[in-house]
């Protein structure tokens, strides 16, 4: 059964990290207190799934501006966010974990070219600070 546990963490926290919705935060506090994994692993395959999610918006972004470059956005609003996330480059991402505005910051990312690997890297610590934080907080 705890098999099944992280699989679905995996799973929830992936799809939570996507343009799709969805929250990780409730199944990783039920698979903690309702399993006898450690705390540390699930923070970790919570992390993982939800960097692997932030990982493919970014990624859909790379090829929606590698497609449609044509199709450039044309809204005042979204050329000034577009130049804050040129700016600001990868740390930019470690906000990736907050609601409604992390997964549209990913896709940008992608979309105005910023490098993988540093992106992967702001990601991962913005979304495992979050998920440390509120194991650290309720256990």
């Amino acid at each position: 059964m705890d098999a099944v546990s992280l699989w679905t963490l995996f799973a929830s926290s992936f799809l939570a990290s996507t343009l799709l919705p969805g929250g990780s935060e409730a199944v990783l506090v039920l698979a903690a207190s309702d399993t006898s994994i450690g705390l540390a692993v699930l923070w970790g395959v919570a992390t993982l799934g939800n960097t692997c999610g932030g990982v493919t918006s970014w990624g859909l972004g790379r090829w929606l501006a590698w497609r449609f470059p044509e199709r450039g956005l044309q809204k005042a609003e979204h050329l000034r966010a577009l130049a804050r996330i040129r700016r600001h480059g990868g740390p930019l991402l470690f906000l990736s974990w907050l609601p409604w505005v992390g997964d549209p910051l990913c896709l940008a990312a992608g979309w105005v070219g910023i490098s993988l690997i540093p992106s992967i890297v702001y990601m991962a610590i913005g979304k495992g600070l979050r998920y440390a934080l509120l194991l650290l907080v309720l256990f």
